[in-house]
């Protein structure tokens, strides 16, 4: 099916050696930190590209749901080869929960037509996974984690993915949806040319309010701490013995450990 269409889920996360820092009022500092598409993601868009370069597909569109900054995720995708971008924003989906996310998410994708769903199978930056099962829920539609090898055979498609038990091979009908794993590929570096070209594409600007989706917050962040910073380490002196029998006594009396 050559005529395939696939749809990349993309989510601009910070920078994964980012230094996250906290405002007086408990909410996540971003200046100075560099935002990027989140590295699952990017293998998503990868193998996408490799579908429509080997004819397994013939069209490509990227979709997220962020701000402004956003855009910049989309338009590497768009270097790296998609064909077309859409985003979904609005102010009041700033602080938005999961449930929110998958929920415009679901009405954006339901927006498109789509033969394969890619999305990475965890983003960086809260680790949740969250997002994927809940719009398999919302869309009907199962998902298939984690995959580290994909095949169209016909209108089906094959997914190979690793176990603690070893190698698994599933075989599902088309439509289908799938989370990509790392090992899947190794994205493109876009060259320059491509890189102007896509600043240049036109992106579709969405709303909720356009899909025809009612904000409503089921979860409310209220703040952020950080983790209390890591004591130092304590040194324990004299011969092997009398350090054996002092890690002892310190394990049982102050770590209370044992």
């Amino acid at each position: 099916m050559a005529d395939l269409k696939v749809l990349v889920l993309v989510k601009q996360t910070f920078n994964t050696e980012a230094r996250i820092q906290l405002s007086a009022a408990g909410d996540v500092d971003d200046k100075g930190i560099k935002f990027i598409c989140n590295p699952y993601d990017e293998f998503a868009i990868e193998e996408a590209v490799r579908m429509k370069e080997r004819g397994d597909a013939a069209h490509v569109r990227l979709l997220t749901v962020g701000s402004d900054k956003a855009a910049d995720s989309l338009r590497q995708g768009l270097a790296m080869g998609a064909d077309d971008a859409a985003r979904v924003w609005d102010d009041a989906l700033a602080n938005a929960d999961n449930a929110t996310i998958a929920k415009v998410l679901a009405a954006a994708i339901k927006k498109y037509e789509w033969d394969i769903l890619l999305c990475g199978k965890v983003a960086v930056d809260d680790q949740s996974s969250e997002v994927p099962g809940r719009l398999s829920v919302l869309l009907e539609t199962p998902v298939i984690n984690a995959a580290a090898k994909i095949e169209i055979a016909g209108d089906s498609v094959k997914i190979t993915r690793d176990t603690d038990a070893g190698t698994e091979t599933l075989l599902s009908k088309l439509p289908a949806f799938i989370t990509t794993e790392k090992g899947l590929n190794e994205p493109r570096y876009p060259p320059l040319p491509k890189i102007m070209k896509a600043k240049r594409k036109a992106i579709d600007e969405l709303t909720p309010a356009d899909l025809g989706v009612e904000l409503a917050k089921s979860v409310e962040i209220v703040g952020h701490e950080l983790p209390p910073a890591k004591s130092g380490a304590k040194m324990i002196k004299g011969a092997p013995a009398e350090q054996a029998a002092e890690l002892v006594r310190l394990l049982r009396e102050e770590a209370k450990v044992l």
